[in-house]
């Protein structure tokens, strides 16, 4: 087995960047907000993004259009705020496709600055994967194509432009993508905007004009608005006809880390992840999600009552200052209000979905990825360095740990990992399943068996990096390509920029 442990650094020098020891000994800097938003009035009708049309070519492949464009939304009576969505002012339609199809999507830029539209969980060749290497310029468009080839699953879509991910994001532009999988019978509910709900929960904060306000200052973790949306809609109320309801929960925040469950402490069934179905539901009452994540959760209602989805103080783990970094908040999200009558429905399956565990045993390569404020491996993002080369289809163990104690996450593109231990201890169930984003408690060793694909491109990388934006942009990043077992190790003058 190859163990690889990147460049050779200190302690000390992994934590030179970005103020990271300033951090470290106790001076956290002024949060971008973290206070609680004042108690709103949920009134307001869930806005359910759409599914987005699209047609099947003569050659099979289905094909979507996606427009990125500046407009505006009022998020409350009588303000107009000036956002960014993808085919309307806000956020983006839902994409839906089944397993075994193949896709196309033509992404066009009607902004006036380049972006990029990166598939989030989505296992897809490194040239369609819509990192910082495929941007798109104004005015033109980019139509990525593959073959979708994965278990069922809430995805998302969103730009990864390099440096200004965070304010593309911030200001609207995401949306779900929905893989479906014919061979998949698990009987949960399935009615999209019926029994089976998108919901993209994200913060904001606004100015006194009802502007959208980005701060530009280095506060830790990044922006932690003060109000919290669902699809958009502040304050908003789902009516529920039906016993259960089946939520597909995605944490569309910069920063923040939300711990959701309901104002009544209820048990649910969390019944899927980033990558799609647990192995068997997991009864709890609370699920964290740190940006990136997501969670389909099923919840039963009797007739007439009102519920509330909440957000309850997140465990970060060791970090500088909790307070700061918004581990004391609560948020109200959404409200559930059950009709009178409610039509039944089936009971949540005592068993969901067969996955294959990758074996210990079967890993040839240990790669470890130490985390400090704005750097891995004592090194901030280069768009022109690879840092690892992947061989294809080899199964390999990154073990990967945050040794400052601000809150970060790590996000892998191209596949879906399995959380092996924390700290050599086996992971809770509900990170028993496929994941592609994992929260780092400070000081903790988290070690992720994967196993890459026949993606091979030695020329377009793929990412790796903590999806706390701001991070990301200032350089908390890495590259690695697939490459075949022949091939030489890639150079700096290999790495394709493209821009369409």
């Amino acid at each position: 087995m190859i163990r690889t442990t990147g460049p050779s650094c200190t302690r000390r020098q992994l934590l030179t960047g970005a103020g990271a020891l300033l951090l470290l000994t106790g001076c956290t800097g002024v949060p971008s907000t973290g206070t609680p938003a004042r108690p709103v009035a949920f009134d307001a009708p869930l806005a359910i993004p759409p599914l987005a049309p699209s047609h099947v070519g003569p050659d099979g492949t289905r094909v979507f259009e996606l427009t990125a464009q500046k407009g505006s939304t009022a998020f409350r009576p009588g303000v107009q705020s000036a956002t960014w969505g993808f085919n309307g002012a806000f956020l983006g339609p839902t994409l839906r496709a089944e397993r075994g199809e193949q896709v196309a999507v033509a992404v066009s830029n009607a902004l006036d600055e380049p972006t990029t539209l990166h598939w989030h969980g989505m296992r897809l060749p490194a040239a369609m994967d819509g990192g910082p290497h495929q941007e798109v310029a104004p005015g033109r468009t980019w139509r990525p194509t593959w073959r979708i080839d994965q278990p069922a699953a809430t995805l998302w879509y969103h730009p990864h432009p390099h440096g200004r991910t965070e304010e593309h994001v911030y200001r609207g532009l995401a949306g779900l993508f929905l893989v479906d999988d014919p061979a998949d019978a698990h009987g949960l509910p399935s009615a999209y905007g019926v029994d089976d709900i998108p919901v993209i929960v994200q913060d904001k904060q606004f100015d006194d004009d009802g502007q959208l306000t980005l701060d530009s200052n280095r506060a830790e973790p990044g922006l932690l608005g003060s109000t919290v949306m669902a699809n958009g809609t502040v304050g908003a109320y789902l009516d529920v006809t039906t016993e259960r309801v089946r939520l597909r929960l995605l944490n569309a925040s910069t920063a923040r880390t939300y711990d959701v469950g309901f104002d009544d402490d209820r048990p649910f069934h969390l019944v899927a992840t980033d990558g799609g179905l647990l192995a068997e539901p997991y009864g709890t009452t609370r699920v964290r999600l740190s940006p990136a994540e997501r969670a389909e959760v099923v919840v039963a209602l009797v007739p007439g009552e009102h519920l509330m989805l909440r957000s309850f103080p997140p465990n970060l783990g060791d970090v500088a200052s909790s307070t700061a970094f918004g581990g004391t908040d609560t948020f109200d999200v959404l409200q559930l209000r059950a009709a009178p009558a409610l039509r039944s429905s089936p009971p949540v399956p005592a068993a969901l979905a067969d996955i294959d565990r990758l074996r210990e045993a079967d890993a040839t390569v240990v790669r470890e990825f130490a985390l400090a404020s704005r750097l891995i491996n004592g090194a901030r993002m280069d768009m022109d360095r690879i840092d690892e080369v992947v061989t294809a289809g080899a199964t390999e163990i990154w073990q990967v740990h945050s040794i400052d104690r601000l809150p970060h996450n790590f996000h892998i593109h191209d596949v879906q990992f399995q959380v092996l231990s924390i700290d050599g201890a086996p992971p809770s169930p509900e990170l028993g399943g496929r994941k592609d984003t994992v929260y780092l408690e400070p000081g903790r060793t988290y070690r992720l068996i994967m196993r890459f694909s026949d993606h091979t491109d030695p020329k377009n990388p793929y990412m790796y990096h903590c999806h706390l934006l701001r991070h990301e942009d200032e350089g908390l990043m890495g590259q690695f390509v697939v490459v075949d077992r022949d091939s030489p190790r890639p150079t700096a003058s290999d790495v394709a920029t493209h821009r369409h």
